[in-house]
């Protein structure tokens, strides 16, 4: 029977449902149907080839309602074919040939003891066979389609005509390749990955002060997108978060904050306000003792006066002490530093040895955290280098928006963010999660030798305060306390 205009139309369009289809399970499901649809057969058996023997992955049988491994679950009850010429589906692997049998009971080329034991149990009647090997276009071998009992328009079983054959195989490897392009998607996609979690480690491992807080923010933020595919889902809102937007989120996420790689350590590692620089000011404090002391033993000075330098000189140093790990910096604190700044030793040559020095002052003078405006310049930075570095990696289309959202996760609605200022509805819903996940983790990360952790309360109600000054998205905000004041966060 030649085939029709009509069967060829058939046949293009599953070559084209083949190409397009992007899941590997359902790839190998349309592999089965497809040939059983072009074959009119009533059962089909896909094979898989995995450490040198036959799995079975698919079997589908439709007279008895048979349908197993099309939901991906594996096949584990029946045991592999080994590579063994006498079967027939290994035969077709091993040479590479397409076998066609118009009745397993009457051919006596290979062994079908197997099928004819399944008969008995089942009712069965396997009658007409078709054998196809499955390969890329790399000569690989993927499997063996193995294709029962075809039928004619009355539903008689009839052999498989000969004109299906190169069809069925053209398109077992048509859907090989594109199995292949998936696996090679995959493995470029792990590969990819793989790279984002080694930066990440490398990230957070540079100092200890911050050794969490790149996943810390990841979470949050799956955690937020995950709040936002709730509200969809209840009408609630219009985002929705599939696992592709998931995964890109996820991966900007781990990378927001690579930049801080080029951060030199003295920055990212201050623990205090004064941190390396306390041990040259605790030694010029003994030194001004020193001063003053020899002052008193020449007479220039009396034992009292002595005693009140010594005694402001202790004070000093512990109001240093007490200031340099201090979170928020009190106003009478802040106006202390500044009048101790002018204090200063003469000596006989008219040098005069401040107290603190300006650099001391300035490090003391910090209102909020450790860094100093110099090193907090130094520190915001790293977004500019976030930039560069992900600028030199190359993303797919897939991924193109991965760095802008890992760059500008310091950006604010109001435009008061850095680097660039950008403002509004310039900012993606995931700049805008990005940026509350990072703060909230900031504030009550536990690993900050400047600050306790802050309670989640608080930590949302400064949260809510930059919505008020028009920083942050307030529907994000209140998701983010909603999702994080639950019990499994």
């Amino acid at each position: 029977m030649a085939l029709t205009i009509q069967d060829f139309k058939d046949i293009l369009t599953v070559g084209i449902q083949l190409t397009v289809e992007k899941d590997d399970n359902k790839l190998l499901n349309a592999i089965v149907e497809k040939g059983m649809q072009i074959t009119n057969c009533d059962a089909s058996t896909l094979y898989l080839y995995e450490d040198d023997v036959l799995k079975f992955r698919i079997m589908r049988t439709l007279s008895q309602n048979v349908a197993r491994g099309i939901d991906g679950e594996p096949i584990t009850d029946i045991p592999p074919v080994p590579f063994k010429e006498e079967n027939v589906c290994a035969y077709t692997a091993i040479h590479r040939k397409v076998v066609n049998i118009p009745d397993v009971y009457i051919s006596e080329e290979f062994d079908f003891s197997g099928p004819k034991r399944y008969d008995a149990m089942t009712g069965y009647r396997t009658q007409s066979m078709l054998v196809i090997p499955v390969e890329n276009n790399t000569g690989e071998l993927i499997g063996v389609l193995q294709m029962l009992n075809a039928q004619d328009e009355n539903g008689n079983v009839i052999p498989f005509d000969p004109q299906y054959e190169i069809v069925i195989r053209s398109l077992g490897s048509l859907a090989a390749i594109e199995l292949a392009n998936i696996h090679y998607v995959q493995e470029i996609k792990a590969q990819l990955h793989s790279f984002v979690e080694a930066m990440a480690t490398a990230i957070d491992e540079r100092t200890p002060y911050n050794g969490s807080h790149t996943r810390n923010v990841a979470k949050y933020a799956v955690i937020l997108a995950n709040k936002i595919q709730e509200k969809t889902q209840k009408g609630e809102c219009d985002e929705v978060f599939d696992d592709d937007r998931l995964e890109r989120l996820h991966l900007a996420a781990l990378l927001h904050d690579i930049g801080k790689m080029i951060v030199p350590r003295s920055v990212m590692n201050r623990a205090t306000r004064m941190d390396k620089d306390m041990p040259a000011l605790e030694a010029r404090m003994e030194l001004l003792k020193s001063y003053y002391e020899i002052d008193f033993l020449k007479g220039k000075i009396t034992e009292e006066e002595y005693n009140e330098k010594v005694v402001l000189l202790d004070d000093i140093l512990e109001f240093v002490h007490r200031i340099d790990k201090v979170g928020f910096l009190q106003q009478e604190d802040f106006d202390r530093v500044q009048e101790i700044a002018k204090l200063y030793y003469e000596k006989d040559n008219g040098e005069k040895v401040f107290y603190i020095t300006e650099r001391e002052r300035g490090c003391l003078s910090i209102r909020k955290g450790t860094l100093s405006d110099e090193d907090r310049k130094v520190m915001e930075s790293h977004v500019v280098m976030t930039d560069k570095i992900l600028s030199k990696v190359h993303f797919n289309k897939h991924y193109t928006d991965v760095p802008r959202w890992a760059a500008e996760h310091h950006e604010y609605l109001d435009g008061s963010g850095y680097p660039n200022h950008i403002q509004g509805d310039a900012l993606d819903l995931e700049t805008r999660i990005l940026a509350v996940a990072d703060i909230y983790d900031a504030l009550t990360a536990s690993d900050r030798p400047y600050k306790p952790p802050m309670p989640k309360e608080k930590a949302c109600a400064i949260l809510h305060s930059m919505v008020n000054e028009g920083k942050l998205d307030g529907r994000l905000v209140d998701w983010m306390e909603e999702a994080v004041m639950g019990d499994n966060v």
